[in-house]
Protein backbone atom coordinates (compact mmCIF):
# COMPACT_ATOMS: atom_id res chain seq x y z
CA UNK A 1 0.00 0.00 0.00
CA UNK A 2 0.94 3.34 -0.85
CA UNK A 3 -0.72 5.11 1.90
CA UNK A 4 -1.98 7.72 -0.56
CA UNK A 5 -5.10 9.64 1.12
CA UNK A 6 -6.80 10.87 -1.93
CA UNK A 7 -6.58 9.03 -5.88
CA UNK A 8 -8.10 11.67 -8.05
CA UNK A 9 -8.24 8.99 -10.76
CA UNK A 10 -8.93 9.54 -14.84
CA UNK A 11 -8.78 13.43 -14.91
CA UNK A 12 -7.70 15.23 -18.10
CA UNK A 13 -4.62 17.15 -16.76
CA UNK A 14 -3.46 20.18 -17.52
CA UNK A 15 -0.25 20.57 -15.30
CA UNK A 16 0.34 24.55 -15.28
CA UNK A 17 3.34 24.02 -17.96
CA UNK A 18 1.21 24.82 -21.13
CA UNK A 19 2.01 21.34 -21.93
CA UNK A 20 -0.76 19.64 -24.07
CA UNK A 21 -3.41 17.56 -21.39
CA UNK A 22 -2.82 14.00 -20.91
CA UNK A 23 -4.83 11.74 -19.21
CA UNK A 24 -3.60 10.88 -15.82
CA UNK A 25 -4.33 9.93 -11.71
CA UNK A 26 -3.01 12.48 -9.20
CA UNK A 27 -2.03 11.07 -5.80
CA UNK A 28 -2.12 13.19 -2.30
CA UNK A 29 -1.20 12.49 0.98
CA UNK A 30 -0.05 15.22 3.66
CA UNK A 31 -1.57 18.10 2.03
CA UNK A 32 0.98 17.30 -1.22
CA UNK A 33 0.75 15.61 -4.83
CA UNK A 34 3.32 12.62 -4.47
CA UNK A 35 2.43 11.02 -7.43
CA UNK A 36 0.55 11.78 -10.89
CA UNK A 37 0.84 9.10 -13.81
CA UNK A 38 -0.92 5.73 -14.35
CA UNK A 39 -1.37 4.77 -10.65
CA UNK A 40 -2.31 1.59 -8.92
CA UNK A 41 -5.75 2.70 -7.07
CA UNK A 42 -5.55 0.23 -4.54
CA UNK A 43 -2.75 2.17 -2.90
CA UNK A 44 -5.14 5.04 -2.19
CA UNK A 45 -7.65 5.51 1.09
CA UNK A 46 -10.11 7.35 -0.85
CA UNK A 47 -10.55 7.15 -4.79
CA UNK A 48 -12.62 9.90 -6.83
CA UNK A 49 -13.02 9.13 -10.88
CA UNK A 50 -13.23 12.30 -12.60
CA UNK A 51 -14.81 10.74 -15.39
CA UNK A 52 -12.12 12.45 -18.09
CA UNK A 53 -12.88 16.31 -16.17
CA UNK A 54 -10.30 18.75 -16.45
CA UNK A 55 -7.85 18.86 -13.54
CA UNK A 56 -5.68 21.84 -13.26
CA UNK A 57 -3.30 23.20 -10.49
CA UNK A 58 -5.34 25.57 -8.25
CA UNK A 59 -6.16 29.38 -10.30
CA UNK A 60 -3.55 31.99 -8.48
CA UNK A 61 -5.10 34.98 -8.60
CA UNK A 62 -1.86 37.45 -8.35
CA UNK A 63 -4.36 40.77 -8.21
CA UNK A 64 -6.79 40.99 -5.52
CA UNK A 65 -7.50 43.29 -2.70
CA UNK A 66 -8.81 40.71 -0.31
CA UNK A 67 -6.30 41.76 2.77
CA UNK A 68 -9.23 42.25 5.46
CA UNK A 69 -11.37 39.52 3.68
CA UNK A 70 -9.20 37.10 4.46
CA UNK A 71 -9.86 37.69 8.10
CA UNK A 72 -13.14 38.88 8.10
CA UNK A 73 -14.85 36.55 5.69
CA UNK A 74 -12.49 33.63 6.21
CA UNK A 75 -14.41 30.98 3.77
CA UNK A 76 -13.43 32.98 0.32
CA UNK A 77 -16.39 31.87 -1.80
CA UNK A 78 -15.80 34.81 -3.79
CA UNK A 79 -12.57 32.98 -4.91
CA UNK A 80 -12.96 29.03 -4.46
CA UNK A 81 -16.16 29.09 -6.37
CA UNK A 82 -13.73 30.11 -9.39
CA UNK A 83 -10.99 27.95 -8.55
CA UNK A 84 -8.92 30.11 -7.00
CA UNK A 85 -6.48 28.67 -4.44
CA UNK A 86 -4.24 31.52 -3.54
CA UNK A 87 -4.23 35.29 -3.71
CA UNK A 88 -2.25 37.99 -4.07
CA UNK A 89 -2.83 41.00 -1.51
CA UNK A 90 -1.69 44.40 -1.05
CA UNK A 91 -1.83 45.90 -4.63
CA UNK A 92 -2.40 49.03 -6.42
CA UNK A 93 -0.31 50.45 -3.04
CA UNK A 94 -2.47 49.51 -0.65
CA UNK A 95 -2.05 46.95 2.03
CA UNK A 96 -4.28 46.77 5.57
CA UNK A 97 -0.45 46.34 7.21
CA UNK A 98 1.02 48.35 8.63
CA UNK A 99 -1.52 50.92 8.55
CA UNK A 100 -2.18 51.00 11.97
CA UNK A 101 -4.62 53.33 13.27
CA UNK A 102 -3.64 56.04 10.53
CA UNK A 103 -6.78 57.31 8.96
CA UNK A 104 -8.00 54.89 5.64
CA UNK A 105 -8.20 57.67 3.36
CA UNK A 106 -9.24 56.77 -0.49
CA UNK A 107 -8.51 54.01 -1.98
CA UNK A 108 -7.07 52.55 1.02
CA UNK A 109 -10.57 52.26 2.47
CA UNK A 110 -10.78 49.40 0.07
CA UNK A 111 -8.95 47.00 1.89
CA UNK A 112 -9.63 48.84 5.67
CA UNK A 113 -12.28 49.54 7.52
CA UNK A 114 -12.93 52.72 9.77
CA UNK A 115 -14.38 49.73 13.02
CA UNK A 116 -12.28 46.76 11.05
CA UNK A 117 -9.35 45.34 12.76
CA UNK A 118 -5.63 47.39 12.33
CA UNK A 119 -2.24 46.48 12.15
CA UNK A 120 1.07 47.93 12.81
CA UNK A 121 3.21 45.12 11.56
CA UNK A 122 3.13 42.29 8.43
CA UNK A 123 3.94 40.19 11.74
CA UNK A 124 0.75 41.10 13.51
CA UNK A 125 -1.47 40.22 9.80
CA UNK A 126 0.59 37.07 9.55
CA UNK A 127 0.21 36.27 12.92
CA UNK A 128 -3.56 36.91 12.74
CA UNK A 129 -3.90 34.62 9.32
CA UNK A 130 -1.93 31.73 10.88
CA UNK A 131 -4.25 31.64 13.92
CA UNK A 132 -7.38 32.22 11.90
CA UNK A 133 -6.46 30.33 8.85
CA UNK A 134 -8.85 31.09 5.88
CA UNK A 135 -10.05 28.73 2.92
CA UNK A 136 -7.14 29.34 0.62
CA UNK A 137 -3.76 30.67 0.60
CA UNK A 138 -2.21 34.12 0.76
CA UNK A 139 1.09 35.69 -0.45
CA UNK A 140 1.44 39.55 0.06
CA UNK A 141 2.75 43.03 -0.86
CA UNK A 142 3.58 45.99 1.36
CA UNK A 143 1.44 49.30 -0.47
CA UNK A 144 3.68 52.06 -0.45
CA UNK A 145 0.25 54.41 -0.26
CA UNK A 146 -0.05 52.60 2.65
CA UNK A 147 3.20 53.48 3.98
CA UNK A 148 3.05 57.12 3.50
CA UNK A 149 -0.41 57.26 4.96
CA UNK A 150 1.45 55.75 7.95
CA UNK A 151 4.26 58.14 8.07
CA UNK A 152 3.61 61.41 6.63
CA UNK A 153 1.93 64.61 8.15
CA UNK A 154 0.48 65.34 4.71
CA UNK A 155 0.28 63.36 1.46
CA UNK A 156 -0.21 66.35 -0.96
CA UNK A 157 3.57 66.35 -1.18
CA UNK A 158 6.91 64.61 -1.97
CA UNK A 159 8.14 62.80 0.98
CA UNK A 160 10.90 64.03 3.57
CA UNK A 161 14.15 62.09 4.18
CA UNK A 162 12.83 61.24 7.64
CA UNK A 163 9.40 60.19 6.35
CA UNK A 164 11.31 58.03 3.76
CA UNK A 165 13.39 56.70 6.53
CA UNK A 166 10.33 55.52 8.17
CA UNK A 167 8.97 54.20 5.45
CA UNK A 168 12.12 51.97 4.35
CA UNK A 169 12.12 50.29 7.83
CA UNK A 170 8.72 49.43 7.38
CA UNK A 171 9.46 48.02 4.15
CA UNK A 172 12.36 45.77 5.99
CA UNK A 173 9.95 44.75 8.60
CA UNK A 174 7.66 43.95 5.91
CA UNK A 175 10.13 41.78 4.44
CA UNK A 176 11.52 40.13 7.23
CA UNK A 177 8.06 39.21 8.25
CA UNK A 178 7.05 37.61 5.31
CA UNK A 179 6.18 40.02 2.70
CA UNK A 180 6.92 38.85 -1.42
CA UNK A 181 7.62 42.24 -2.58
CA UNK A 182 6.20 45.83 -2.54
CA UNK A 183 2.98 47.73 -4.72
CA UNK A 184 2.57 51.25 -5.62
CA UNK A 185 -0.44 53.71 -6.85
CA UNK A 186 0.93 56.58 -8.15
CA UNK A 187 -2.69 56.65 -9.92
CA UNK A 188 -4.16 57.61 -6.93
CA UNK A 189 -4.32 61.07 -4.95
CA UNK A 190 -2.41 59.81 -1.43
CA UNK A 191 0.73 58.99 -3.77
CA UNK A 192 0.56 61.16 -6.95
CA UNK A 193 2.65 63.56 -4.91
CA UNK A 194 5.52 60.70 -4.75
CA UNK A 195 8.13 61.08 -7.06
CA UNK A 196 10.17 58.33 -9.09
CA UNK A 197 12.94 58.93 -6.59
CA UNK A 198 11.02 59.02 -3.64
CA UNK A 199 9.73 55.18 -4.52
CA UNK A 200 13.07 54.39 -5.42
CA UNK A 201 14.68 54.94 -1.62
CA UNK A 202 11.38 53.95 -0.06
CA UNK A 203 11.73 50.42 -1.83
CA UNK A 204 15.44 50.37 -1.61
CA UNK A 205 15.21 47.49 1.14
CA UNK A 206 14.09 45.25 -2.13
CA UNK A 207 17.70 45.36 -3.78
CA UNK A 208 18.69 42.01 -3.44
CA UNK A 209 16.00 40.38 -1.96
CA UNK A 210 14.52 38.18 -4.75
CA UNK A 211 11.08 40.30 -4.09
CA UNK A 212 9.43 41.99 -7.00
CA UNK A 213 7.22 45.29 -7.36
CA UNK A 214 4.01 45.57 -8.89
CA UNK A 215 2.83 48.73 -9.97
CA UNK A 216 -0.11 50.25 -10.54
CA UNK A 217 1.23 52.73 -12.77
CA UNK A 218 0.55 56.73 -12.75
CA UNK A 219 -1.39 56.72 -15.67
CA UNK A 220 -3.39 54.39 -17.92
CA UNK A 221 -4.41 57.05 -20.70
CA UNK A 222 -2.91 59.35 -22.89
CA UNK A 223 0.29 59.06 -20.94
CA UNK A 224 0.15 55.61 -20.77
CA UNK A 225 3.90 54.89 -21.93
CA UNK A 226 5.83 57.25 -19.55
CA UNK A 227 4.26 56.07 -16.77
CA UNK A 228 5.17 52.32 -17.79
CA UNK A 229 8.35 54.02 -18.48
CA UNK A 230 8.78 55.52 -14.94
CA UNK A 231 7.50 52.16 -13.64
CA UNK A 232 10.00 50.12 -15.65
CA UNK A 233 12.71 52.39 -13.94
CA UNK A 234 12.32 52.22 -11.00
CA UNK A 235 12.62 48.77 -10.96
CA UNK A 236 15.42 48.37 -13.15
CA UNK A 237 17.06 50.86 -10.56
CA UNK A 238 16.57 48.42 -7.44
CA UNK A 239 17.21 45.27 -9.73
CA UNK A 240 14.08 43.55 -8.62
CA UNK A 241 11.13 42.22 -11.04
CA UNK A 242 8.79 44.59 -11.99
CA UNK A 243 5.11 43.58 -12.72
CA UNK A 244 2.53 45.93 -14.20
CA UNK A 245 -0.56 45.87 -12.59
CA UNK A 246 -4.23 45.52 -14.92
CA UNK A 247 -2.61 46.83 -17.50
CA UNK A 248 -5.51 48.72 -19.94
CA UNK A 249 -6.02 51.17 -22.09
CA UNK A 250 -8.54 53.73 -21.04
CA UNK A 251 -11.40 56.43 -22.80
CA UNK A 252 -11.79 56.53 -26.46
CA UNK A 253 -8.89 57.93 -27.28
CA UNK A 254 -6.26 55.54 -26.40
CA UNK A 255 -7.95 52.27 -28.33
CA UNK A 256 -5.96 50.30 -30.10
CA UNK A 257 -2.59 51.39 -28.42
CA UNK A 258 -1.72 47.76 -26.78
CA UNK A 259 0.23 47.27 -29.98
CA UNK A 260 2.46 50.26 -28.24
CA UNK A 261 2.26 48.95 -25.22
CA UNK A 262 3.20 45.42 -25.70
CA UNK A 263 5.77 46.49 -27.95
CA UNK A 264 7.15 48.25 -25.43
CA UNK A 265 7.22 45.28 -22.95
CA UNK A 266 8.60 43.09 -25.79
CA UNK A 267 11.74 45.17 -25.87
CA UNK A 268 11.83 45.98 -22.27
CA UNK A 269 12.07 42.49 -21.89
CA UNK A 270 15.26 42.26 -23.76
CA UNK A 271 17.05 43.99 -20.95
CA UNK A 272 15.05 43.51 -17.83
CA UNK A 273 12.71 41.29 -15.60
CA UNK A 274 8.98 42.70 -16.83
CA UNK A 275 5.77 41.05 -16.85
CA UNK A 276 1.73 41.87 -16.72
CA UNK A 277 -1.39 40.98 -15.28
CA UNK A 278 -4.95 42.21 -17.06
CA UNK A 279 -8.33 41.08 -15.67
CA UNK A 280 -10.66 39.87 -18.85
CA UNK A 281 -13.35 42.27 -18.92
CA UNK A 282 -13.35 45.89 -20.86
CA UNK A 283 -14.21 47.98 -17.81
CA UNK A 284 -12.80 48.95 -14.46
CA UNK A 285 -13.58 49.27 -10.93
CA UNK A 286 -12.28 51.18 -8.33
CA UNK A 287 -12.91 54.83 -6.42
CA UNK A 288 -15.47 57.04 -7.65
CA UNK A 289 -13.72 59.70 -9.57
CA UNK A 290 -14.43 62.63 -11.58
CA UNK A 291 -11.53 62.30 -14.04
CA UNK A 292 -12.75 58.37 -14.71
CA UNK A 293 -16.51 59.13 -14.59
CA UNK A 294 -15.19 62.06 -17.87
CA UNK A 295 -13.56 59.19 -19.89
CA UNK A 296 -16.23 56.44 -19.70
CA UNK A 297 -18.35 55.83 -21.92
CA UNK A 298 -21.10 54.89 -18.63
CA UNK A 299 -20.55 54.80 -14.76
CA UNK A 300 -22.06 52.60 -12.49
CA UNK A 301 -21.93 53.46 -8.96
CA UNK A 302 -21.00 50.15 -6.67
CA UNK A 303 -21.12 51.97 -3.24
CA UNK A 304 -21.38 55.25 -1.67
CA UNK A 305 -21.16 56.13 2.16
CA UNK A 306 -23.87 58.13 2.01
CA UNK A 307 -26.69 57.10 0.02
CA UNK A 308 -25.73 53.45 0.22
CA UNK A 309 -28.96 52.93 -1.15
CA UNK A 310 -27.92 54.45 -4.68
CA UNK A 311 -25.55 51.13 -5.59
CA UNK A 312 -26.15 49.52 -8.24
CA UNK A 313 -27.63 52.45 -10.31
CA UNK A 314 -25.61 54.30 -13.00
CA UNK A 315 -24.65 58.07 -12.09
CA UNK A 316 -26.23 59.56 -15.46
CA UNK A 317 -29.33 58.40 -13.64
CA UNK A 318 -28.57 59.22 -10.52
CA UNK A 319 -27.87 62.54 -11.42
CA UNK A 320 -31.23 63.30 -13.12
CA UNK A 321 -33.30 62.20 -10.19
CA UNK A 322 -31.08 64.50 -8.32
CA UNK A 323 -31.39 67.18 -10.68
CA UNK A 324 -27.59 67.95 -10.68
CA UNK A 325 -25.05 67.36 -13.27
CA UNK A 326 -22.60 63.82 -12.99
CA UNK A 327 -19.77 66.25 -11.33
CA UNK A 328 -22.16 67.03 -8.63
CA UNK A 329 -23.38 63.91 -8.49
CA UNK A 330 -19.80 62.35 -7.75
CA UNK A 331 -19.06 64.70 -4.83
CA UNK A 332 -22.64 64.10 -3.21
CA UNK A 333 -22.38 60.29 -3.28
CA UNK A 334 -18.34 60.42 -1.62
CA UNK A 335 -16.63 58.16 -0.60
CA UNK A 336 -17.78 56.02 -3.04
CA UNK A 337 -16.96 53.37 -5.49
CA UNK A 338 -18.10 52.96 -9.31
CA UNK A 339 -17.45 50.76 -12.32
CA UNK A 340 -16.32 52.40 -15.37
CA UNK A 341 -16.96 51.16 -19.06
CA UNK A 342 -13.87 52.93 -20.36
CA UNK A 343 -11.74 50.12 -22.59
CA UNK A 344 -11.90 48.63 -25.75
CA UNK A 345 -12.55 44.75 -25.97
CA UNK A 346 -9.72 44.53 -28.69
CA UNK A 347 -7.19 45.95 -26.28
CA UNK A 348 -8.63 43.43 -23.52
CA UNK A 349 -8.24 40.80 -25.72
CA UNK A 350 -4.61 41.59 -27.50
CA UNK A 351 -3.76 42.23 -23.72
CA UNK A 352 -5.17 39.01 -22.64
CA UNK A 353 -3.29 37.00 -25.15
CA UNK A 354 0.34 38.21 -24.94
CA UNK A 355 2.49 35.41 -23.94
CA UNK A 356 3.60 37.07 -20.39
CA UNK A 357 0.21 38.17 -19.35
CA UNK A 358 -0.86 36.25 -16.11
CA UNK A 359 -4.85 36.54 -14.33
CA UNK A 360 -6.03 38.64 -11.95
CA UNK A 361 -9.16 39.61 -10.92
CA UNK A 362 -8.68 43.02 -9.16
CA UNK A 363 -12.20 42.31 -7.72
CA UNK A 364 -12.94 44.31 -4.83
CA UNK A 365 -14.60 42.46 -1.90
CA UNK A 366 -16.22 44.85 0.05
CA UNK A 367 -18.27 46.67 -2.54
CA UNK A 368 -21.99 46.86 -1.91
CA UNK A 369 -22.68 46.00 -5.60
CA UNK A 370 -19.29 44.44 -7.28
CA UNK A 371 -17.51 44.39 -10.40
CA UNK A 372 -18.60 41.16 -12.01
CA UNK A 373 -14.84 40.34 -11.91
CA UNK A 374 -14.71 39.52 -8.19
CA UNK A 375 -16.72 36.31 -8.58
CA UNK A 376 -16.49 35.34 -12.46
CA UNK A 377 -12.77 36.42 -13.91
CA UNK A 378 -10.85 32.66 -14.09
CA UNK A 379 -13.87 30.64 -15.39
CA UNK A 380 -14.60 33.63 -17.54
CA UNK A 381 -11.04 32.84 -19.26
CA UNK A 382 -11.67 29.75 -19.29
CA UNK A 383 -15.26 30.08 -20.95
CA UNK A 384 -15.30 32.95 -22.93
CA UNK A 385 -12.26 33.50 -24.08
CA UNK A 386 -10.68 30.30 -24.38
CA UNK A 387 -13.38 27.73 -25.58
CA UNK A 388 -15.57 30.52 -26.69
CA UNK A 389 -13.51 32.73 -28.84
CA UNK A 390 -10.24 30.62 -28.95
CA UNK A 391 -8.00 33.22 -28.13
CA UNK A 392 -5.76 30.21 -27.34
CA UNK A 393 -6.19 26.60 -26.16
CA UNK A 394 -6.99 26.37 -22.48
CA UNK A 395 -3.97 25.19 -21.92
CA UNK A 396 -2.88 28.28 -22.16
CA UNK A 397 -5.48 29.51 -20.05
CA UNK A 398 -4.05 27.30 -17.28
CA UNK A 399 -0.94 28.37 -17.69
CA UNK A 400 -1.69 32.17 -17.26
CA UNK A 401 -3.81 31.41 -13.92
CA UNK A 402 -1.22 29.12 -12.56
CA UNK A 403 2.33 27.98 -13.55
CA UNK A 404 2.81 31.36 -14.91
CA UNK A 405 1.74 33.50 -11.60
CA UNK A 406 3.75 30.84 -9.55
CA UNK A 407 6.85 31.41 -11.81
CA UNK A 408 6.80 35.19 -11.80
CA UNK A 409 5.50 35.50 -8.36
CA UNK A 410 8.01 33.04 -7.04
CA UNK A 411 5.41 31.27 -5.39
CA UNK A 412 7.53 27.75 -4.80
CA UNK A 413 5.71 24.27 -4.88
CA UNK A 414 2.84 25.94 -6.43
CA UNK A 415 1.26 26.50 -9.82
CA UNK A 416 2.01 23.35 -10.91
CA UNK A 417 0.49 19.33 -10.88
CA UNK A 418 3.68 17.64 -10.28
CA UNK A 419 4.72 15.84 -7.18
CA UNK A 420 6.23 17.50 -4.04
CA UNK A 421 3.81 20.50 -5.19
CA UNK A 422 0.95 21.57 -2.66
CA UNK A 423 -2.47 19.55 -3.63
CA UNK A 424 -3.95 23.22 -4.56
CA UNK A 425 -6.09 21.54 -7.36
CA UNK A 426 -9.59 22.26 -9.31
CA UNK A 427 -11.16 19.87 -11.39
CA UNK A 428 -13.73 21.16 -14.19
CA UNK A 429 -15.70 20.85 -16.99
CA UNK A 430 -13.83 22.18 -19.79
CA UNK A 431 -17.30 22.15 -22.25
CA UNK A 432 -19.28 23.90 -19.55
CA UNK A 433 -17.32 26.07 -17.46
CA UNK A 434 -18.69 29.65 -17.51
CA UNK A 435 -18.62 32.90 -15.12
CA UNK A 436 -22.50 33.57 -14.52
CA UNK A 437 -21.95 37.18 -12.21
CA UNK A 438 -22.96 39.57 -14.48
CA UNK A 439 -23.08 43.41 -14.03
CA UNK A 440 -27.10 43.10 -13.39
CA UNK A 441 -26.10 40.64 -11.14
CA UNK A 442 -22.58 40.21 -10.00
CA UNK A 443 -22.65 37.74 -6.87
CA UNK A 444 -23.19 34.88 -8.70
CA UNK A 445 -20.72 32.09 -8.07
CA UNK A 446 -19.25 30.40 -11.74
CA UNK A 447 -20.69 27.23 -13.60
CA UNK A 448 -18.37 23.75 -14.42
CA UNK A 449 -16.44 24.05 -11.24
CA UNK A 450 -16.64 20.70 -9.83
CA UNK A 451 -14.19 20.55 -7.19
CA UNK A 452 -11.51 22.62 -5.24
CA UNK A 453 -8.55 21.56 -3.10
CA UNK A 454 -6.60 23.46 -0.86
CA UNK A 455 -3.39 21.83 0.39
CA UNK A 456 -5.43 18.81 0.41
CA UNK A 457 -8.69 19.58 1.39
CA UNK A 458 -11.63 19.54 -0.47
CA UNK A 459 -13.05 22.90 -0.09
CA UNK A 460 -15.62 23.42 -3.01
CA UNK A 461 -17.94 21.10 -4.59
CA UNK A 462 -20.90 22.13 -7.16
CA UNK A 463 -23.09 21.54 -4.14
CA UNK A 464 -21.61 24.63 -2.90
CA UNK A 465 -18.20 25.21 0.47
CA UNK A 466 -17.34 22.35 2.27
CA UNK A 467 -16.40 24.92 5.36
CA UNK A 468 -12.65 23.61 5.18
CA UNK A 469 -9.92 26.25 5.99
CA UNK A 470 -6.84 24.72 4.76
CA UNK A 471 -5.07 28.17 3.68
CA UNK A 472 -1.65 28.92 4.83
CA UNK A 473 0.16 32.68 5.01
CA UNK A 474 2.66 31.73 2.10
CA UNK A 475 6.11 33.54 3.16
CA UNK A 476 8.80 35.01 1.27
CA UNK A 477 11.24 32.62 3.25
CA UNK A 478 9.67 29.55 2.08
CA UNK A 479 9.45 31.30 -2.10
CA UNK A 480 11.74 31.16 -4.26
CA UNK A 481 11.31 34.34 -5.82
CA UNK A 482 11.80 34.34 -9.90
CA UNK A 483 12.59 30.62 -9.33
CA UNK A 484 12.22 28.60 -13.09
CA UNK A 485 10.92 25.42 -13.36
Amino acid sequence: MSGWELLLRGGQLMDGSGAPRVSADVAIADGRIVAVGNLDPGGAARVRDLDGLALAPGFIDVHTHDDRLLLSDPGMAPKVSQGVTTVIVGNCGISLAPLGASEPVPPINLVAADDGERFDSFAEWFAALDARPSAVNCAALVGHTTLRARTMSALDRPASDDEIAAMQALVREALAAGAIGASTGTYYGPASAATADEIRRVLEPLRGSGALIASHIRDETDDVVPAMQEAFGIAAELGVRQVISHHKLAGKANFGRSSETLALFDAMRKRADVCLDCYPYAASSTILRRDAAGIAASTLVTWSTPRPELAGRYLADIAADLGVDAAAAIDMLQPAGAIYFMMDEADVERILAYPETMVGSDGLPHDLFPHPRLWGAFPRVLGHYARERRLFPLETAVRKMTGLSADRFGLAGRGYVRPGCAADLVVFDPDKVADTATFARPVSPAKGIVSVYVNGRQTWTAAGHTGARAGVAIRRASCAPGARR
